[in-house]
């Protein structure tokens, strides 16, 4: 996975469009990204993206982690993504994002059966 040089995020217009992130790769290329959630993990901010294709879907289910940070003195501000370099903090927030998907489907059911 290559590092992002900057990103843009757009917030949505209206309720149920999601929000996204413009990723300029290093390669040249750019890639939209779905955001799936910000995850705090031993007090650090990560933001989760799905990668889309041209046509606006993900096919393989890959999703990619990257450090958050918001400027707390100016809100306005883009938030800033930072590559996981290291693979043992990269594990963890892989392994928070798996407990953050089995929350998900867990309310998921519960709201069916209510």
């Amino acid at each position: 996975m290559d590092k992002e040089k900057q990103q843009n995020i757009e917030t949505p217009e209206e309720n149920d469009e999601e929000m996204t992130v413009t990723l300029d790769l290093d390669d040249g290329t750019s890639v939209t990204c779905a955001v799936v959630t910000i995850l705090t993990v031993q007090e650090k901010d990560y933001i989760v993206l799905l990668p889309l294709e041209e046509d606006g879907e993900n096919h393989d289910g890959m999703v990619w982690f990257y450090g958050y940070r918001e400027d707390e003195n100016d809100p306005n501000a883009e938030p800033e993504l930072s590559y996981i370099e290291d693979d043992e903090e990269y594990e963890i927030v892989a392994d928070a994002f798996d407990e953050y998907l089995d929350n998900v489907e867990f309310d998921e059911i519960i709201d069916a059966e209510e």
